[in-house]
């Protein structure tokens, strides 16, 4: 997101409306152009192809499973994507929840995995499809495990934006590989705990998430193979790998997250 002028915002409620209308409005409607081609993670029975798209959505796909994370930005980005088996959503904001797409890319099949306070939002029809999780647990969804990580602010003047509790993270496994989805969050305790994550999707922008220096040294402390920025709008990503540039383990991979929104 822009790094708006919080004291036009307000506090508490009121902020927190300001600024899911703000993402919402932010969102840029997705040409038909293709995506560029898509990462490949060796995993067992297959690969994982990992597919960014834009800002905080990107899609994974493995085996017969096809997984969209926060699909926003209307169906024109998901044309040439097979429908999603499961659909993880991490927050309330609008560039994480995004009804309109929603109803317009997933089918009478598809599985949902939320927090209690987006499974709220989501159409009463769909309610028996969906596994609301709060941080901390887990469930296998569609023959995937899941596991909900804590996502949150921890600065005193961001708690509004993201209070403890609300939203989640992901750990998603896809062939005996773990992928985390960080969610909107800071470089919190339990972000840093996490062991043996093979590719990790890390927020950074100000003053919603993190700085490129928060996140760099997350990074060194749960040691993922691979680690993505992503919801990343203006942040100086060169910064996060040169932070980085002597972690020779740990791979960085820069994509293009906004490519749509410039078209």
């Amino acid at each position: 997101m822009k790094a708006w002028n919080l004291t036009s915002l307000g506090n508490g409620r009121n902020a927190c409306l300001t600024l899911a209308l703000m993402a919402a409005l932010w969102v840029a409607p997705a040409t038909a152009a293709p995506p560029p081609p898509p990462d490949r993670l060796p995993a067992e029975g297959g690969e994982v192809l990992i597919q960014p798209l834009q800002h905080a959505t990107l899609a994974l796909r493995w085996k017969e499973h096809t997984v969209y994370v926060d699909p926003v930005g209307g169906a024109a980005l998901f044309t040439n994507l097979p429908a999603p088996s499961l659909v993880l959503l991490t927050d309330i904001h609008g560039d994480h929840l995004q009804l309109s797409t929603l109803q317009a890319v997933v089918n009478d099949k598809t599985l949902f995995v939320a927090p209690p306070a987006v499974t709220a939002q989501l159409p009463e029809a769909w309610r028996s499809r969906v596994t609301s999780l709060t941080n901390g647990q887990s469930a296998t969804v569609g023959g995937l495990l899941v596991e909900a990580v804590a996502a949150y602010n921890l600065a005193e003047d961001r708690q509004k934006f993201h209070p403890k509790g609300r939203g989640n993270g992901y750990v998603l496994t896809l062939g005996g590989k773990r992928l985390y989805l960080s969610g909107d969050t800071e470089d919190i305790p339990e972000m840093r705990a996490l062991k043996n994550i093979d590719v990790a999707f890390l927020c950074m922008n100000l003053p919603y998430t993190m700085t490129p220096e928060q996140a760099a040294d997350a990074v060194k402390a749960f040691r993922p193979r691979v680690v993505y920025p992503y919801h990343c709008r203006g942040t100086d990503l060169n910064r996060f790998k040169e932070l980085l540039a002597g972690e020779k383990e740990i791979e960085v991979r820069v994509r293009d997250w906004y490519a749509t929104s410039r078209r």
